[in-house]
């Protein structure tokens, strides 16, 4: 009985400690079904936008941090363009590149939504993180909206805040 037990836990334990490879939640392969080709000739207006994240929020003092997940909304408001993301680069609390999310431009249709979602357990970011957004959109078309939607949860309790992107470009 106490091998049967022994055994059980020792697997349970195995189990549990199996690493995780996976960063963010959003599969790669998502965006190359948006990969979208920009004919130089039209005429596109050229933006660039800043968003905040917290991959880490301070908790109790300087010395403690709490994990949230982070969920990156890029929105396009617009109801009859499509506005293009031409990239999505994200960079952690001293300014350091950690990932580019697609490797060429992908497009969003009229009131179309995609997400980025950054783990609970990816704290490389840490309490700074943020990400720089360049996009195109047809003339006189609303530019895209991007937002941060940061929670966690944990037992009973629960917390959420949100970010919005500031164009700087």
């Amino acid at each position: 009985m106490r091998t049967t037990i022994l055994l059980l836990l020792v697997s349970v334990l195995l189990i549990g400690c199996e690493e995780t490879k996976e960063v963010s939640s959003i599969n790669p392969e998502n965006w190359s079904k948006r990969y979208a080709k920009i004919n130089p000739t039209d005429s596109l207006e050229y933006g660039k936008s800043y968003l905040s994240i917290y991959a880490q929020i301070y908790s109790m003092s300087e010395h403690k941090t709490h994990n949230l997940t982070s969920m990156v909304s890029l929105r396009n408001i617009s109801e009859t363009d499509t506005v293009y993301v031409l990239r999505a680069e994200y960079f952690d609390t001293h300014g350091a590149s950690i990932r580019n999310y697609f490797k060429q431009p992908i497009f969003l249709a009229p009131l179309e939504t995609a997400e980025i979602i950054i783990d609970e357990i990816d704290v490389i970011g840490g309490t700074g993180s943020n990400f720089i957004f360049e996009w195109k959109t047809p003339l006189n078309a609303p530019e895209p909206l991007f937002e941060g939607v940061m929670n966690s949860t944990m037992g009973q309790q629960g917390l959420s805040f949100t970010t919005q992107a500031k164009r700087i470009k």
